[in-house]
């Protein structure tokens, strides 16, 4: 499943599974101090702590780039984003 199509599937979703998994790489990152994307306009903390339905395609795009990032090597976060990734894929 490419992008794209995960994109649009995020658009329709509103599995609780699927939010609490993007809670905890939120989470994750925070702790961690890891930096994946700039142009956030919040923390990734605040982010985990007023996560709706409608911010899962933007950690969608974060867990995407964490699982394809060279920089950030953490097999927790790299794991984390993956969970994300099949949990929309299965849905």
């Amino acid at each position: 499943m490419n992008q794209d199509e995960l994109l649009k599937k995020c658009e329709e979703m509103d599995d609780s599974s699927v939010m609490g998994a993007c809670t905890v790489l939120l989470e994750m990152m925070e702790k961690k101090k890891a930096e994946a994307d700039e142009d956030l306009p919040q923390t990734y903390l605040e982010m985990a702590e007023n996560l709706k339905p409608s911010d899962v395609s933007s950690v969608l795009q974060l867990a995407l780039k964490i699982r394809e990032s060279g920089d950030i090597k953490d097999p927790e976060l790299k794991n984390a984003a993956s969970r994300i990734i099949r949990a929309i894929e299965m849905s």
